[in-house]
Order: structure tokens, then sequence, then C-alpha cells
């Protein structure tokens, strides 16, 4: 596993690191890994190449910090969308039909994460569990609270991730055939009622 990337500590030096992320997330978002380059990013970035090396030994090293970044740019969003939500149904509500919606509009983000299993496999599966053990957390709170029903919270967040996962790639990259609302809708009433036929209601008699 490569090293953490040293956060640099002045200002001007927080910002150069921003845009060469931001720059990197153009760059291979629209190229891919193996097409992008360190000149690539640069010129996006409007800096030298020098000046890259202070910050990242490599391509490789630059990539694996942008997925990474990525994942807690994401949590960080969407704990700030749901932050209002009286429940943790109404936050997984939100929270999906953010996502959806957050994969329509930066489809290159997660074409990024999703390469990510292929270039650099640690950073992939630590992008998932970060988000995991977080979610898991949530989870947690809300079962102490009376919100859910008792249950084991880290495969539930495993499972919740799965659904969300493969959501972004139907209806976020895939084809934007159906409102974000109506996706949502559905999948929430399989959330929060499951497979299960409910048991017939007894006959009204006289």
């Amino acid at each position: 596993m490569t090293a953490p990337v040293k956060k640099p500590k002045t200002a001007r030096g927080q910002r150069t690191l921003r845009n060469l992320l931001d720059a990197a997330a153009l760059e291979f978002g629209s190229k891919g890994y193996h097409d992008a380059s360190v000149a690539g990013i640069t010129s996006k970035a409007g800096i030298a190449q020098g000046t890259f090396y202070i910050y990242f030994s490599s391509k490789e090293e630059i990539f694996r910090e942008l997925v990474l970044d990525l994942g807690r740019t994401l949590r960080e969003e969407l704990s700030a969308n749901v932050a209002g939500a009286p429940d943790r149904l109404t936050a997984e509500r939100q929270g999906l039909g953010y996502f959806i919606q957050f994969v329509r509009d930066h489809p290159h983000l997660y074409r990024i994460v999703m390469e990510a299993q292929y270039v650099d496999e640690s950073a992939f599966r630590k992008y998932f569990t970060d988000f995991a053990s977080a979610y898991s957390v949530k989870l947690q709170r809300a079962l102490v609270q009376g919100e859910i029903r008792s249950g084991p919270t880290d495969e539930r967040a495993w499972a919740l991730l799965g659904i969300s996962l493969f959501l972004g790639l139907r209806y976020g990259l895939w084809g934007h055939e159906r409102p974000v609302d109506e996706v949502v809708d559905a999948v929430m009433d399989l959330v929060e009622h499951g497979l299960r036929q409910p048991p017939e209601q007894g006959v009204a008699r006289d």
C-alpha cells in the first residue's frame, strides 16, 4: 500500500494540492487511467510539472489519493444532505436520491472509482470500507434510538451500499429515462417492507 500523501501546511500549498486533484479528476475522468498523464494533469491545473512532484511521486500516487479524496468528499456531502432528516429511513431516502443525482451530474467521478478496482485495488477497497464503516455507525445509532429494528448493522451497511452502487450504474450512468424520485420510491418500498408478502388481512364479517 502506498504511503499517505503528506498534506501541505500552508494555505497556498493546500490550494495547489486541491488544484492538482481537481485537474486529475478531469484528466482521469475524461481519458481513463491508462491514457491520462502527469503532463495532462499539470496542463489542466496550470502548473509546472516540477511542482507536481513536490506533492506526488507518480501518476499512480495521485490516482490513489484522488479516489480516497472522492470518497471523503462524497461522504461529507451525503452527511450534509441528510443532516436535517428526522429519522434513519428519511435519511436513507434523501441520501439515495442525492447519490443517484450526483452520479448523473458527475459521471466521470463515478467512472474513476469503478476503474480503481483494476488500477489500485487497495484504494478501491478502502473507498468502500470507509463508506461501510461510517454507514454502520449511523445504522447503530438509529437502532439505539429505535428508528430501525434490531439486526447486524455491518451486513446491512454493505447491503445498502450495494443497492446504491448498482442504482448509480443503472440510473446514474447508463440511463436517465426514469425520474430520480420514482427510482427512490421503488427502492425505499423494498428497504422499508422487504420482499415478503404481507399476511392477508382478515375479512370483516357482519
